[in-house]
């Protein structure tokens, strides 16, 4: 007797129906926990694009006299426009995440910029409440993540307003995300260290880690030296500026750059053999996105606001974010072609299964 391969029974989906119609796939649903998600990642933009119209507007709202955001000219309304375009990325992902056709996008348009969010978010979630912390415990006074100049930038409600929206985005898309993955792709991590095959590439794979765990060094040595107070390779009007802030905002970069080493090596080396694949994954996830977007992301901020010599970025320094993107990029790739091996290898047994299920 022959199975039907889809509903396991033997006569096929028009007979069952009676019309020779196959029956329609059953409506798409998601459960509330997801669609309270997807609500709290769309309202947690509007503070952003909310401020960001306004300014675009002309209006000075949070802009205290004597910010440098008023003489910004072209080049900070072409920074606003794209900066509102990436926050509306945040809702298109939310939808992607929510809805039947989110299932169907190819797996690199999803998962890159995920990648993008999970680098540009992870330092605010992580750095701006310790900064918050510091101060409460009279750490001394400062300026929340990214800002660094003397003359005053914006007023300190609007730090506390935005950083609050960027980490209930990042705790909502990142939900969202681990429930689609786990749906999605589950299969290829589970498991433990222990249980990875070994493959032609492993040689390949282990040394690419090595050379990004070497890079990583580049970025997480100068970190720790402007975390315990040197001003080695700092441009003069950063090095003015450092309050308690700055301190938190290199640690945590330290600690990025840490865990991308630690999740690449372990990943690629196995000697932990009893320990959840999860874990090394999430690691050199959250790491590379680190290392590479935000790194990126302060680089270009820094060479978008070099007016004076003083707050020009020191080749030192464009040299510590060039190699932290490398390492970053490096962890990615490998990143990819481990997933690309693994998926190669789940679909061969599933290719041969139709022809050994036939039979009941």
């Amino acid at each position: 007797m022959t199975a039907n391969l889809h509903t396991g029974t033997g006569a096929p989906p028009e007979e069952r129906t009676g019309t020779g119609v196959p029956p329609e796939d059953p409506p798409y649903r998601i459960g509330r926990a997801r669609s309270v998600l997807r609500v709290v990642a769309i309202a947690s933009c509007l503070p952003y694009v909310g401020l960001k119209t306004a300014w675009a507007a002309g209006s000075r709202l949070g802009i205290p006299d004597g910010s440098p955001l008023l003489d910004g000219g072209t080049a900070l309304a072409v920074a606003n426009g794209a900066t509102v375009l990436m926050d509306g990325a945040v809702v298109v992902l939310a939808l992607l995440l929510t809805r039947p056709w989110g299932l169907r996008v190819p797996a690199w348009l999803l998962v890159l910029p995920m990648w993008v969010a999970s680098g540009l978010l992870l330092p605010i979630m992580t750095a701006f409440p310790v900064q918050l912390v510091v101060r409460i415990l009279g750490g001394g006074a400062g300026r929340p993540v990214g800002e660094g100049s003397s003359e005053p930038f914006l007023d300190p409600w609007v730090f506390g307003v935005v950083y609050g929206g960027f980490i209930v985005q990042g705790l909502a898309l990142g939900s969202l995300f681990a429930l689609y993955a786990g749906e999605r792709w589950g299969d290829l991590w589970r498991g433990r260290l222990r249980d990875l095959p070994e493959s032609t590439t492993a040689p390949a794979l282990r040394a690419t880690a090595v050379a990004a765990a070497s890079a990583a060094l580049v970025p997480g040595v100068t970190h720790l030296l402007w975390a315990t107070g040197s001003t080695a390779g700092l441009e003069p009007a950063r090095a003015a500026d450092r309050t308690s802030d700055f301190y938190v905002l290199e640690a945590v970069s330290l600690l990025f750059a840490v865990v991308t080493a630690v999740g690449v090596l372990l990943l690629a080396f196995r000697r932990t053999g009893g320990l959840s694949l999860r874990l090394p994954l999430v690691l050199a996830w959250c790491g590379s996105a680190q290392m590479a977007c935000w790194g990126g992301w302060i680089s270009l901020a820094g060479l978008m606001g070099a007016g004076e010599a003083a707050d020009r970025p020191t080749p030192a320094t464009m040299v510590t974010y060039a190699v932290q993107m490398l390492a970053g990029a490096l962890v990615v790739t490998l990143g990819a072609y481990f997933f690309a091996e693994r998926a190669a290898a789940r679909s061969v047994p599933a290719r041969d299964a139709p022809h050994e299920s036939r039979r009941v």
